[in-house]
């Protein structure tokens, strides 16, 4: 949930296949989608051995047996906690670890409901830190502006038909605490839609980057954006491609869902 000052210039660019999509969903319906200018850049933001990710191996670094640098395809994935219930609409139940800290992330990305502004809503008042006021209406608002973008009404859900995915690649961890309770988390995401035919998204959102603030309270990690802890949060000195020795010393970690 981050970058709110680049969030129109982003949306330009990267929704318009989700526009086009839904307002072919729209005219099906009887309704027209005239505009298809998003303004969303600032969203909030499964298991085995949990792999470190405090120490990224450096880019001149080779990895074992490749004979070549060390790149995020060929370094160690991590595989992502199975939650162990779920409230309101998320998953909950993950540890006090750094598989715990990126799989709740990881899930609750995969899950909000970014596109339904009270579904949305929901699921925030269940992850959202009671030291962070203010910022589910934030949120919501946010949504609520991209579904006027789009010429949708400003509450309701997805358009019937339309289903979307949204699939999180990589993610690049960094403590804001001492004690390791506080976490930025970065991910790297795609994002799909299935067309009302059940036909596959021509268009889908690929290589998507956003941030969320999590910290460890009342037994969860939650979502906030304090700011002791905001003022610390940095972006990324690479962007994220499986195969680049820059993002792999950046801190960039592939991840794998739990089966």
């Amino acid at each position: 949930m981050e970058h709110h000052d680049r969030k129109a210039r982003r949306a330009k660019l990267t929704l318009a296949g989700i526009g086009v999509l839904i307002a072919g969903a729209l005219v099906a319906g009887g309704i027209t989608a005239f505009s298809l200018l998003g303004d969303d850049d600032n969203k909030p933001s499964k298991a085995t051995a949990s792999p470190s990710v405090s120490a990224p191996p450096s880019a001149s670094s080779s990895a074992p047996g490749s004979g070549g640098p060390m790149t995020p395809d060929k370094g160690r994935k991590i595989t992502l906690k199975a939650p162990t219930g779920q409230k309101d609409g998320i998953s909950t139940g993950f540890p006090n670890t750094p598989n715990g800290q990126i799989s709740a992330a990881v899930y609750f990305w995969e899950e909000y409901a970014w596109l339904d502004d009270q579904k949305a809503s929901q699921q925030l008042q269940a992850i959202v830190s009671k030291d962070a006021p203010g910022y589910i209406d934030e949120q919501i608002s946010e949504v609520r502006k991209f579904r006027e973008a789009l010429n949708l009404p400003p509450s309701g859900g997805v358009p019937a038909g339309i289903t979307f995915t949204t699939a999180v690649k990589a993610v690049r961890l960094r403590s804001l605490s001492d004690d390791g309770k506080v976490v930025e988390i970065w991910m790297t995401y795609d994002r799909f839609a299935t067309k009302p035919d059940g036909g596959p998204d021509d268009n889908p959102l690929k290589d998507q980057a956003d941030m969320l603030i999590l910290k460890w309270q009342d037994g969860m990690w939650k979502i906030t954006n304090e700011p002791r802890y905001w003022s610390k949060r940095d972006t990324p000195k690479a962007s994220y491609f499986p195969d680049s020795p820059y993002a792999s010393r950046d801190g960039w970690v592939q991840v794998r869902h739990a089966d």
